[in-house]
């Protein structure tokens, strides 16, 4: 049986943005977490690089219950109507069941037009992206690599490595010293973070 608390949730959607989840999704697995994908469906999904991913199960049975995290990645759709608003209003039961949601890029733009960025700290693109969207969160925003809000991160489309840190951080999956070398080493090429995290597993 799967240990819910060590389950992860990536949503995946057509035009998916293939390059901001996988820091994240490639540590949480060494450390010891299961990820598991979520699409629109259980048919299979096309990302922006091409790559076709057969989700482990649909959006409908998804519960925050079974569930450590939600990530929404970013991708095409977001922008191009309201296809992926269901993801959103999922992104809302995680955060009222207090099971952290982690947003990049497109989505979240998808979490303020759910309303769910208007009181919550957060971050994005830039501001007026999200302002597009005709939300009432603008003096919330942070003009920041990545922001975690209680249960809710939020990171640019140009920052995926940043968002993998508040994701480890706010799972455990590294935490001070070792979260910080982490970071050193695949942000900023620092070769002495890799002893430090290589002192530490």
């Amino acid at each position: 049986m799967t240990d819910t608390r060590r389950t992860v949730h990536l949503a995946v959607y057509d035009t998916l943005a293939d390059w901001e989840t996988g820091h994240t999704t490639a540590h949480l697995a060494r450390g010891g977490f299961t990820v598991r994908t979520v699409g629109p469906t259980t048919d299979p999904v096309t990302t922006m690089g091409g790559l076709r991913v057969l989700p482990d199960l649909a959006l409908a049975d998804l519960r925050p219950e079974d569930s450590a995290l939600l990530m929404l990645p970013g991708a095409g759709l977001w922008d191009s109507g309201d296809t992926l608003a269901p993801f959103a209003r999922a992104a809302r039961g995680f955060l009222d069941a207090g099971v952290p949601v982690a947003a990049i890029c497109g989505a979240t733009a998808g979490l303020a037009r759910e309303g769910l960025l208007d009181e919550r700290t957060h971050t994005s693109a830039v501001s007026f992206y999200l302002t597009a969207t005709g939300y009432r969160g603008g003096g919330s925003y942070v003009d920041t690599d990545a922001v975690t809000d209680g249960d809710l991160i939020t990171a640019g489309p140009t920052e995926p490595v940043a968002f993998a840190r508040e994701v480890f951080a706010r799972l455990g999956v590294y935490e001070g010293e070792q979260l910080d070398a982490w970071y050193r080493l695949f942000h900023d090429s620092d070769a002495a973070a890799y002893e430090i995290l290589s002192a530490g597993s």
